[in-house]
């Protein structure tokens, strides 16, 4: 017996459980047998139709019965299905967007987003001012920050993910200015049509419904990525502050790795007490919120007391407001470019589509992870197409092109969860009060806000506060984000597991309870030389081609990992990024399709779910995976639609 798909009534909610419909075998073979007989079979199995302002499904995802002509017919392609189906999923939520965003968890969300985002892209303004031929500097960034934020904020299907200027980008455009900048080539011009071809190749990419190979994206691809991206800002941090020595002299720069220390310090102290049981909740709630955020302001004055008055201590750069950093129009000249740079900047275009094809759609997947319990559906093919849209803008525009945000995205949804405390009934911690998030405040308004306030950053009065602040500031803030995106990462959950003393692991543990501990070894280890092939080949020339490493990740999970572990092994060790829900469409999850969202069974990402949760209508099951990184179990009984 197998559970038919329910479609929603008429106010989007979900069914209970007990009006659930069933197939019986014999009915599914004589529906299979009529499907291989048509004419012409379908492509997909996976039909959705908007039926009352929700989504209703087709049965079971990816049937046996029709896997034959699929196979058949791979090479059929339905032009402009995805963003379709994106397009009609979405747009009956895209009104209570806007009025759910009457919730107070907006207010701390957005503020800890414009700090986060801010002060990590000023950072590398200015990596790339110094790198760029100061071609790319603060104003710049800033608006491409805006754009990123405005257009997704907007009309994204998916505007929970944070979009701004990333590590992997800087590390590809002043890749790029080394190679080109001796060849005389004008290097915004080039940027230019960088951005132009990569529009293109999003489009195609958005239109041949291509992100349905997220299908084959799971935990370990994108724990491998967001290992990396920590690093990069961990990187970053130390980078901004070994530069004190050349700039400001050695006071100044044993001053700068005081204030980073610290800063790190009071920001990790304040995302403990948020998890904690000290203080009244609203207290806890409030130095969670906001501790980061006013860790920078104290600081930022704390320098200026006493003697360290006395020292002189770099702060970031500025320059004219809204004016490009270099001598320029804001828009580029690219039509004065030669016509053999222009076709040279067609690789380089494709590389910058894989980066953005897989950095995209995992801070996407990641944002709408399976530990959050959202109820608006997710929409990865119109999003590629709005990021196209916003890759060719930002180099016509002289900008480093905006892309989804690691470990920002995550954590802008983590900040938007409502959560409350509940008796653990698990037998490990019976009796223990744990927390578990409710619902997220799904809205558009705090992307959108955060985005305006980096516009008014741009201002001449705002501008000359950032100068105010210092670097050694910013390189704690690189830490705290670094130290947070590890704090999450499977791969650190599997290495601290490994370090354990095995007696007092909990038997409960899903990887103790695997009887080849050496897969777990082996699987680490292969995470860790993807980590490091990846991070060790952007630290040369050839960093240009780091985004093929991280793409080919992916067929090694899904092809080459089921011949070496077995399936209980697989379970344990790795789960699918997203809930089902959200995988919904491109299609659900690639060895995941016989699993089934609601029951009490452990989760394939590991340990056991905590039981089911009834609260006003509401089901969540909380799952955590020690295995496969924080909150990445598989099933998740998917709350129905209730007031925000």
């Amino acid at each position: 017996m197998r559970k038919s798909s329910i479609s929603p009534d008429k106010d989007g909610s979900t069914p209970s459980s007990g009006s659930e419909h069933y197939i019986s075998s014999d009915s599914q073979e004589h529906q299979s047998h009529l499907e291989q007989q048509s004419k012409e079979p379908e492509l997909e199995t996976i039909h959705s139709t908007l039926a009352h302002g929700g989504l209703s499904r087709e049965p079971t995802g990816r049937s046996t019965a029709a896997s034959s002509s699929t196979h058949a017919r791979w090479w059929r392609i339905r032009l402009f299905r995805g963003m379709v189906h994106d397009i009609k999923r979405r747009a009956p939520y895209f009104l209570s967007d806007w009025t759910d965003a009457w919730d107070y968890r907006v207010i701390p969300a957005t503020v800890y987003m414009y700090f986060a985002n801010i002060l990590p892209a000023l950072a590398f303004s200015l990596d790339m001012f110094e790198k760029t031929g100061m071609n790319y500097g603060v104003n710049e960034v800033l608006l491409a920050s805006v754009l990123g934020s405005v257009v997704f904020a907007c009309l994204a299907a998916q505007p929970l993910v944070i979009v701004g200027v990333t590590g992997p980008i800087t590390v590809f455009n002043y890749t790029v200015y080394d190679i080109i900048a001796p060849r005389g080539t004008d290097y915004l011009g080039f940027m230019a049509w960088i951005g132009i071809w990569s529009l293109i190749m999003h489009w195609i990419i958005a239109i041949t419904n291509m992100c349905n190979g997220l299908t084959y994206v799971t935990r370990f691809s994108c724990d491998i990525f967001g290992f990396y991206v920590a690093f990069v800002y961990l990187q970053k941090g130390i980078q901004v502050l070994t530069r004190q020595w050349y700039s400001s002299g050695d006071t100044s720069a044993y001053l700068s790795i005081m204030v980073a220390l610290l800063v790190l310090m009071s920001g990790w102290v304040c995302g403990e007490i948020g998890k904690s049981s000290l203080f009244h909740r609203w207290v806890r709630k409030f130095i969670e919120d906001y501790g980061t955020p006013l860790t920078i302001v104290f600081f930022t004055g704390f320098v200026h007391y006493g003697r360290m008055r006395d020292v002189e201590v770099a702060t970031l750069p500025i320059s004219k407001a809204f004016f490009p950093t270099a001598d320029r129009a804001w828009v580029v000249k690219f039509w004065e470019l030669e016509v053999g740079d222009i076709f040279l900047a067609i690789p380089f275009a494709l590389l910058l589509t894989i980066l953005f094809y897989f950095d995209h759609n995992v801070s996407s997947l990641i944002a709408q992870g399976s530990e959050f319990p959202l109820r608006k559906p997710a929409g990865f093919h119109w999003d590629m197409f709005l990021l196209g849209i916003t890759t060719g803008v930002a180099g016509i525009l002289g900008l480093p092109a905006p892309n989804g945000l690691i470990p920002q995205a995550p954590f802008h949804t983590a900040s938007l969860c409502v959560t409350r405390h509940t008796a653990d009934t698990t037998d490990d911690n019976k009796g223990k009060v744990v927390r578990v998030i409710d619902h997220v405040v799904e809205q558009r308004l705090s992307n959108l806000a955060q985005g305006i306030m980096t516009l008014g950053t741009m201002t001449g009065p705002l501008l000359i506060v950032v100068h105010l602040i210092p670097q050694g500031v910013l390189a704690g803030l690189f830490f705290v984000m670094g130290v947070q995106a590890l704090e999450g990462n499977g791969i650190t959950q599997k290495l601290v597991f490994l370090a354990q003393e095995h007696s007092l692991t909990p038997a409960a543990h899903a990887l103790k309870k695997l009887e080849r501990r050496w897969a777990v070894w082996l699987f680490v280890g292969i995470e860790l030389v993807g980590f490091g092939a990846t991070f060790a080949i952007t630290q040369t020339i050839a960093a240009i081609g780091f985004p093929v490493i991280i793409l080919l990740l992916i067929p090694v999970r899904a092809f080459l990992f089921p011949v070496v572990f077995g399936p209980e092994e697989m379970r344990a060790l790795d789960a699918p990024t997203a809930s089902a829900f959200v995988m919904e469409s491109v299609g659900g999850v690639h060895g995941y399709e016989d699993e089934e969202e609601g029951e009490g069974e452990d989760s394939a990402g590991g340990d056991h779910a905590v039981p089911d949760l009834e609260r006003g209508g509401s089901i969540i099951s909380q799952d955590q995976s020690a295995g496969a990184g924080a909150g990445a179990g598989l099933h998740r009984r998917h709350p129905g639609q209730e007031s925000l």
